[in-house]
Order: structure tokens, then C-alpha cells, then sequence
């Protein structure tokens, strides 16, 4: 798979949603369009990960399937692109695949998104704090995780590199480190749960 064209705008600003996406669902979509419109971006590109390290194989849906349930997700959208980039790129872990893709566009300016609860367990990813000093950061409230991620030990270390929601439409522009947490609306939906009622709807499997 070849890595996306950025046309004859190179200097574009694009949030980066990392995910299994297994299944992609309308909280993903939720938290793309807040980032649009949050962040003044052009464009989301939802990254499905072909296996999270930290997460058990046992349960996770083949790559294509994935990949093909996250186009259907963004297929109403035009700003929003379903990419399947560490494939393409061949890397397995996060902060690998920021440096390709800075490597990659050094004129695009990138905002890595994630969901509160990915805030509260980023210091277990290889390499975290090269993340916060790759790129700039934006964090978008997730029920039932917000409390503990914002007291937790990426959100310490990095304390003095937040930036209020008020001043963050031009995050984009801030060199990093840099990031914010937005209080968005909490959206209910939850891969973990749709993957239950798929397992309940058919037994056996």
C-alpha cells in the first residue's frame, strides 16, 4: 500500500487517529469530526494498527477486515481517510511511525489524537516520551477514563507543555512538546462492547 498523496497542498494540517478499530464505530468518527473542527484540520486519517503490541491477538479481527470496516466509517466524510500506514511503512510501534511520516511530509504539520484512556496508559508504548517531543498532542475526553489519564504519568511529566483548550485551534502550528485535553461530549459507543453483543448475537464462535 502506498503512502497517501497530499495533492498540491503539502503543507496541510492532519490529525493522526491510531487504533485497532476493531470494530470502527461512530465514538471514532465522533472524535475525528471534533478534531476537525477543533483544531481548524483539513484532514483525519484514522491509522489502523495491524496488531497493538499491548493487546491480545486472540479477539482481533483480520487487518482487511478492519481496514475495510473503518472506510465504511468514513465513507460519508471526505476529510476523514482509513489508512492502514504501518503496513505500508513497516513499523510496529507509534513513535516509528510519527518519525517516518515527519520524515515522509516535512511540510504537513501532524496532531496525534487519542482518547482519555489511551493518555492514561501511553507511558507503557515504546518509546512514549518521544511521542510528546515528535509531535503535538490532542486528547479528547473518554468516559470513565478522563480523571485517572489527567492525573496519571504522562499527563505529570508532561504538565508544563499543556496548553488550554481556548488557545488550541492552532495546535497545529505549536512545536512540540505540546498538548491539550478537550472536554468533548462523551460518546457511548465502545469497540469492547460491540465485539460482545457480535459474540452474544452468534454463540458458538
Amino acid at each position: 500500500m502506498p503512502l497517501p498523496a497530499l495533492g498540491r497542498r503539502p503543507r496541510k494540517r492532519i490529525g493522526l487517529l491510531g487504533g485497532s478499530f476493531n470494530p470502527a464505530h461512530d465514538g471514532h468518527i465522533h472524535i475525528a469530526r471534533e478534531a476537525l473542527k477543533r483544531l481548524d484540520l483539513d484532514e483525519v486519517w484514522l491509522l489502523v494498527s495491524p496488531q497493538n503490541p499491548l493487546k491480545s491477538a486472540r479477539d482481533m479481527a483480520p487487518l482487511a477486515v478492519r481496514l475495510a470496516g473503518t472506510k465504511a466509517q468514513c465513507a460519508a466524510d471526505p476529510r476523514l481517510r482509513a489508512l492502514a500506514l504501518e503496513t505500508a511503512m513497516g513499523t510496529r510501534y507509534t513513535a516509528d511511525s510519527l518519525a517516518v511520516l515527519r520524515q515522509r511530509f516535512p511540510k504537513t504539520r501532524f496532531v496525534w489524537l487519542m482518547g482519555a484512556d489511551n493518555l492514561g496508559q501511553i507511558h507503557r508504548w515504546q518509546n512514549w516520551r518521544s511521542i510528546f517531543h515528535a509531535m503535538v498532542i490532542a486528547v479528547f475526553a473518554r468516559p470513565a477514563y478522563d480523571v485517572k489519564a489527567l492525573a496519571g504519568k504522562a499527563a505529570r511529566a508532561l504538565s508544563t507543555a499543556r496548553v488550554a483548550p481556548s488557545r488550541a485551534r492552532s495546535l497545529a502550528a505549536f512545536d512540540p512538546p505540546s498538548w491539550t485535553f478537550f472536554p468533548v461530549r462523551h460518546h457511548p459507543a465502545s469497540a469492547t462492547r460491540l465485539r460482545a453483543l457480535t459474540k452474544r448475537a452468534k454463540p458458538g464462535r
